[in-house]
């Protein structure tokens, strides 16, 4: 296959990113069980083939280049750059890595990457200590780890959005929500009544202002 540029072709590259973050992400979510390291696999899946597209091979560019030389024809597509779609589509004039949605981008991925990683000294905790983790992020919602995963790869997406990613994101949000039940079938025969009290006033994905600090003694 012709590489289309200097700009792609560097498998190194795609080599380095994805195993820096994948370790990177490993550090932070630390899988134990088996459900854990499915959704950390799925994780791993979704990065390599967004560092495919980013440094391998351009395949989102090139499936939709008539449309976008047509559109914008002044941009040099096949430039590295141009592969962070939203900044060349709204116009941002400058160095893509200082637009909005860069910036936007790093700040859905350290979010996601914080919130993992403090949500699973939580869990640790409480694991030790037999007792169901309604602490720290636990005590705004239920799934803090899987959202943390759903942040950090909606960065990326607003980053460098792809075909192949988008069309990942949905499935990967999905497999989550249904590992997320299965964690919660689990949580509800070990602990009960205390299970569900904690889950009547806390949400499983998306905190609200009405969520009541759940890290009191009864919950513990």
């Amino acid at each position: 296959m012709t590489e289309p540029g200097t700009a792609y072709g560097l498998w190194l590259l795609v080599f380095i990113n994805s195993a820096v973050f994948i370790i990177f992400a490993f550090s932070f979510f630390k899988p134990q069980t088996s459900r854990d390291w499915r959704s950390f696999g799925a994780f791993s899946a979704f990065v390599v083939a967004l560092f495919t597209e980013m440094y391998g091979f351009p395949l989102t560019i090139f499936l939709l280049s008539g449309w976008l030389q047509s559109t914008w024809p002044d941009i040099d597509w096949l430039a590295h750059d141009s592969g962070h779609l939203p900044e060349m589509m709204f116009g941002w004039q400058s160095n893509p890595h200082f637009g909005p949605f860069h910036i936007l981008s790093f700040a859905l991925i350290g979010g996601g990457f914080w919130l993992i990683s403090v949500a699973w000294h939580h869990l640790w905790s409480a694991l030790r200590q037999g007792r169901l983790a309604t602490t720290g992020p636990y005590a705004r919602i239920r799934h803090p780890q899987y959202m943390g995963f759903v942040l950090i790869m909606l960065g990326f997406l607003v980053q460098w959005p792809t075909i192949l990613t988008l069309a990942m994101f949905p499935v990967l949000v999905w497999m989550y929500a249904r590992l997320a039940r299965a964690e919660e079938t689990d949580s509800r025969e070990r602990f009960g009544e205390s299970w569900d009290g904690y889950a009547s006033r806390v949400p499983a994905f998306i905190p609200n202002h009405r969520t009541k600090r759940s890290d009191d003694p009864q919950y513990d």
